[in-house]
């Protein structure tokens, strides 16, 4: 079977950067809905037409991935509103944010924290790929026919490249 759309694809892939560093690897096929949700439009059309066994290598510009990223979701906070075991890499959910929190910051985003000082911490509501050229090589392990639950719901429930429009530009990759 061919991909087209409105069927379900298992892929593994390898994601780099420009400079071939590897971001994210995928060994192990994982099942994603053509025509839905679950990947960015320009994976959807590199796709089309190619079956089992195929190997599909493309380069995605941020506006095609995860977007660019957008210094005004960057949020210098105070460190006190936080619980004294925060680290970097903690993530929190802009409606979970701290009371005393910029007011400014999306309730809808999700925030890393990125850098810890003394008095403050740094809360970034980009995805951590935001403004970041990709190199993604795909193999499609299986190709069938999509599902009318799956169709109805417009994914195949992995939603590793699910989009979610949180705020300007921000998008998430598992």
């Amino acid at each position: 079977m061919e991909i087209n759309k409105q069927c379900v694809v298992a892929l593994t892939w390898t994601l780099k950067d420009t400079l071939g560093e590897v971001l994210d690897e995928l060994a192990d096929p994982v099942e994603f809905l053509v025509g839905g949700d679950d990947l960015f439009v320009a994976i959807e059309d590199a796709l089309q037409g190619h079956a089992a066994g195929a190997l599909v290598n493309l380069h995605l510009e941020p506006e095609q991935a995860f977007g660019d990223f957008d210094d005004q979701l960057v949020f210098l906070e105070a460190r006190k509103l936080f619980p004294p075991e925060i680290e970097e890499g903690m993530g929190f959910e802009g409606s979970a944010l701290p009371a005393g929190c910029n007011p400014a910051a999306p309730k809808d985003a999700l925030y890393t924290v990125t850098e810890l000082y003394p008095d403050h911490v740094v809360l970034d509501g980009n995805h951590p790929l935001a403004g970041i050229a990709l190199r993604l090589s795909l193999t499609v392990a299986a190709v069938r026919e999509a599902s009318q639950e799956e169709i109805g719901s417009g994914t195949a429930g992995t939603g590793f490249f699910k989009v979610h429009a949180q705020a300007p530009g921000s998008r998430n990759l598992h």
